[in-house]
């Protein structure tokens, strides 16, 4: 039968060192790519930076003038480690999303596993999709509405420029990266359910007008206090439901057309 388990039961002691093993895997991973990310962490940093570049050249301003600045001696240090360990994260995820699974795998059913298999795969393609949206549009876009707000000196008044901190222009790309790409888990954490029978697309459809206004409430939550963040944030989210209520519909699709070929199977049977 297909829908069986492979494994045969196992102490808790042998679940506990099998978990040991993986995370000594996972760690090792992260461990390593964070050592080679600080020795090009100036080099990840000036990546992150570019979108700032393009900002400036957005607002007509000098590209050359663009600077970035530290007030504490250990600060841009600190932003370096920060940066390594942002980007080891993101490259050893495969390898902890591969062990994670190794680990839960042996007790899923056949059936299980085929469907966790593709989810495991669509949802850090999904988080580079979000954090390529903030990258190549959104940071350029909120970059140049600061720097828009800058005033320059004339009759009674005063030169008032945008110098950003090394460390706070990291935290705000890293926290925009991680609100985006939470947000385009939409459609993984939706279709799961559905596949569960949690929720389908009908009640979907039904809460559609209070999804739109937790949307909002959440980009408030999730972004800088600025109104440009927010709907960036917000009308993406709700463009993700759109696309969660389909999946849920192809689920509903698959789901009748597997009972309807079960039934006939069925019926076959019977007959013979």
């Amino acid at each position: 039968m297909n829908d069986t388990l492979e494994d045969k039961p196992q102490p808790l002691v042998e679940h506990l060192i099998e978990l040991r093993s993986r995370l000594i895997w996972s760690l090792g991973a992260f461990f390593v790519a964070f050592i080679v990310c600080f020795f090009f962490a100036k080099q990840l940093f000036n990546l992150l930076v570019i979108p700032y570049k393009w900002a400036v050249i957005w607002a007509h301003l000098d590209v050359t003038k663009a600077e970035l600045i530290y007030t504490a001696p250990q600060e841009f240090f600190f932003t370096q480690v920060k940066v390594a360990m942002f980007s080891a994260m993101v490259i050893s995820f495969p390898v902890i999303a591969a062990q994670l699974y190794k680990f839960v795998a042996p007790g899923l059913y056949k059936n299980e596993r085929a469907a966790f298999l593709p989810f495991l795969i669509a949802s850090p393609v999904l988080f580079l999709m979000g954090a390529a949206l903030v990258y190549f549009f959104f940071t350029p876009m909120v970059m140049w509405f600061f720097l828009a707000m800058q005033q320059a000196p004339g009759e009674g008044d005063v030169a008032i420029s945008l110098m950003p901190k090394v460390s706070e222009y990291l935290s705000l790309i890293m926290s925009l990266v991680f609100a985006f790409g939470l947000v385009f888990q939409l459609p993984v954490v939706t279709t799961l359910l559905a596949r569960v029978g949690m929720i389908d697309s009908k009640w979907l459809a039904e809460k559609r007008k209070y999804f739109i206004v937790i949307a909002f409430v959440a980009a408030a939550i999730l972004t800088p206090p600025d109104p440009m963040s927010q709907i960036g944030l917000a009308l993406p989210t709700i463009l993700l439901y759109e696309v969660s209520i389909y999946a849920a519909k192809l689920v509903e699709r698959g789901r009748a057309k597997a009972e309807t070929e079960a039934a006939s199977s069925t019926d076959v049977e019977g007959r013979g």
